[in-house]
């Protein structure tokens, strides 16, 4: 049984996470323990509210230096909803600017849409060979709640490094639902909010990620 930490920096759905991540078979703890974060053998970074804020939270319980030591050791890490977004370069929200952990570039801003907040099930375009979307129909929905997300992907193609393979979604415009980046995994919708497909992405990556 996988050993999975939830980090708790006061945001994010902390016991609806734990709840889906023992549905699918995880011994979870909800902490905000550097070493138990360090060490489990999967890291889930949930995320709810404002970008500045939860960066805020995240380097109070040093966050950021968790993250990058699991990853330098391609130690498996999930980020849910803010909890993606913090993983790019920056958010810029009503103006404010705000640094996140700049693991991809690039900037979470406010959606060019005419009904804000996104807020319930939409289908995502699931990128080629996912892992995470591994056995669910293109028609499969999955549950959102955000106005900001990060409308362009701008990591620069390698012949060197393989590529992440990054997930999209409309809403008034494309924005990236998903990102799978090696040991590094993230998702804007809420797989805990997202009934039997969520959990089947959380199985997914239990099983084919943390392994």
């Amino acid at each position: 049984m996988s050993k999975i930490v939830v980090l708790d920096y006061g945001s994010g759905n902390l016991r609806s996470a734990e709840r889906a991540l023992r549905r699918v078979g995880a011994d979870v703890t909800v902490t905000t323990d550097f070493d138990a974060a360090c060490e489990a053998d999967g890291l889930v970074v949930p995320g709810v509210g404002a970008f500045a804020h939860c960066m805020q939270g995240l380097n109070a319980v040093r966050g950021p230096q968790i993250i990058g030591r699991r990853l330098a050791g391609g130690r498996p890490v999930l980020g849910i909803c803010v909890g993606m977004q913090v993983l790019f370069d920056r958010g810029v929200e009503f103006g404010d600017e705000a640094d996140g952990c700049g693991e991809w570039p690039g900037t979470v801003e406010r959606l060019k849409a005419d009904v804000l907040p996104h807020m319930g099930w939409n289908t995502v375009q699931a990128a080629p060979g996912s892992t995470l979307f591994n056995g669910l129909d293109a028609d499969t929905r999955f549950y959102f709640v955000h106005s900001f997300g990060v409308r362009r992907w701008e990591l620069e193609e390698s012949h060197v490094i393989r590529p992440p393979m990054v997930t999209w979604a409309h809403h008034g415009e494309d924005f990236v639902a998903a990102v799978e980046n090696g040991p590094l995994s993230a998702t804007q919708f809420h797989p805990e909010k997202s009934g039997d497909a969520g959990a089947t992405v959380l199985q997914n990556w239990l099983r084919d990620v943390v392994g």
